[in-house]
């Protein structure tokens, strides 16, 4: 089943439901895939990858707004924002957590030879392609960091 199907479904799931977090979220990521899908020179079909980086986009959208919110003391309105986060982040595969992630830029680093702050843009490059979908990109640059550093 494809994405866009999925998220149908749960549309209609969250309208019966009368869940308008959800329904927010969902329609979000409807209307972020139909954008995609109408670019100019874009296909019928995106292809899973640009599924997953369209969530994650969405997700880090969500998770940002909902950080500046907090920093402004403005709880009531992070809380939507991290609930939409929650709902989208369903869609997207299983994330890798912190360890693993370093585990896994160590045995880059160590399978490519790397060394130094100075391969950081090629270890990045590798590991960005290995952890996509799951990772996000301010986790596999700080495990980058501290493997090189």
């Amino acid at each position: 089943m494809s994405l866009q199907t999925k998220i149908m479904d749960a549309i209609k799931e969250a309208m019966k439901a009368k869940d308008t977090v959800a329904l927010e979220s969902l329609r979000a990521v409807k209307s972020a895939i139909l954008l995609a899908q109408t670019e100019s020179g874009a296909k019928e079909e995106l292809s899973e990858e640009e599924e997953i980086k369209i969530l994650q986009k969405l997700v880090k959208q969500r998770k940002d707004s909902a950080a500046i919110y907090v920093g402004q003391g403005r709880q009531d309105l992070a809380d939507p924002e991290l609930q939409q986060a929650a709902v989208i982040e369903k869609f997207l595969p299983a994330q890798l957590s912190e360890a693993e992630v370093e585990a896994l830029v160590q045995k880059i680093i160590a399978d490519n030879g790397f060394s130094g702050m100075a391969d950081m843009g090629k270890v990045m490059g590798i590991a960005s392609k290995e952890l996509a979908g799951q990772a996000d990109g301010k986790t596999i640059s700080s495990a980058v960091k501290k493997a090189l550093s």
